[in-house]
């Protein structure tokens, strides 16, 4: 952990408690108690891991309510206050499981529920309100705003990956390696409880999937595979100049520069499909005597450095759909294109180049 998670985990707690103590005051002074012990424990969940299964929005408030349900029961049930203890955290935690709402501070919740004095028990089931539910509530609504004022993906749940084609198939870099799939069958077969959700297991194996051809390839960087005599067009230039030199090179797209820097990028795609109308199809495209690039150009573009991993541009290529990224130098400079086309060639005669060795490239 580093040290700026450390010190949020520490201070979101100590807020968190320490606001949910005075509303619970404020709100039940009357009673006693008006704040459990077991909040403490779900402020660890909530602030110190909050990616966890168990620190998430229905963990906290059902897990604890569920918990603090089964236990007055039990306290109700079964004059033998151990014997209750013991069944009470037993049944919540089977009750958490089924409701997919397990919180560890849940089994607190209930033992505090049949072995926390008359002052408990005189609640009754009032006591899964208030000050459970209260209490859980409030620490609930100060992590969501502490958690997202820290920067954090809080509740956390699985990143919304839009494929760029707007198809069903998995992105090209998920077609092979782990997936989805391949998580669930071996979780299944372990049959046992991982305190991960399953899209944050399967990026971690990929993050170390990718890091493992980074140092497979890691040697192969983009100054290596680049085309260096770059066809560049200038941001006042003419459309028609910059169709000219589309079509002579036969290139599809032109780094479009002013002065030495680049600007911005022009693609075949741009002069036939309209940013302010997408959906809408050119059969030819139309030259305005008084356009220039910079009217037609892509002023956002995704570069790469000269010394950056050729293989750290494969997510860009394979999953984000682009074609074309320059390659720039420090002051924006071009310095180079890398292509598709540039790569997939690159790392196939790496492929050969191995197999005439019989043996594998050396890790770097």
């Amino acid at each position: 952990m580093s040290w700026r998670e450390w010190f949020f985990s520490c201070l979101g707690a100590f807020i968190g408690l320490v606001c949910t103590e005075l509303i619970g005051r404020h709100t039940l002074g009357a009673l006693n108690p008006w704040f459990v012990a077991p909040m403490g424990a779900s402020a660890v969940l909530l602030f110190a891991v909050p990616s966890s299964p168990l620190a998430q929005p229905w963990s906290i408030v059902g897990g604890n309510m569920v918990s603090a349900v089964v236990g007055v029961s039990c306290a109700s049930l079964i004059e033998a206050p151990g014997m209750a203890a013991a069944l009470a955290v037993a049944l919540a935690i089977g009750a958490m499981m089924k409701l997919r709402c397990l919180h560890p501070p849940g089994g607190a919740v209930a033992l505090t529920s049949v072995l926390g004095g008359s002052a408990v028990t005189s609640l009754g089931y009032q006591f899964v309100f208030w000050p459970v539910g209260l209490n859980s509530l409030c620490l609930l609504v100060f992590a969501l705003i502490f958690n997202h004022a820290a920067g954090r993906r809080y509740p956390h749940g699985a990143p919304v990956v839009v494929h760029p084609h707007g198809t069903h198939d998995p992105l090209p870099s998920e077609r092979l390696g782990v997936t989805l799939a391949d998580v669930d069958a071996v979780l299944a077969v372990r049959g046992d409880f991982i305190d991960v959700n399953r899209e944050d297991l399967e990026g971690l194996v990929v993050a170390v999937e990718r890091r493992i051809h980074q140092r497979f390839f890691g040697e192969l960087r983009c100054e290596d595979v680049m085309s260096r005599d770059v066809v560049c067009v200038d941001a006042g230039a003419s459309l028609v100049e910059a169709w000219t030199l589309l079509t002579r090179h036969q290139v599809k797209a032109l780094p479009v520069v002013a002065g030495e820097r680049l600007a911005g990028i022009l693609s075949l795609h741009d002069f036939f499909v309209s940013r302010a109308r997408p959906h809408e199809l050119d059969a030819s495209p139309v030259f305005n005597a008084d356009s220039k690039v910079r009217d037609l150009m892509s002023a956002s573009v995704t570069t790469a450095a000269p010394g950056q991993a050729a293989v750290e541009l494969v997510p860009l290529f394979a999953d984000q759909g682009l074609h074309h990224v320059p390659v720039v130098d420090v002051a924006q400079r071009v310095l180079g294109m890398l292509t598709q086309s540039d790569l997939v060639a690159a790392l196939f005669r790496m492929r050969i180049e191995e197999a005439l060795s019989g043996a594998p490239r050396a890790a770097v």
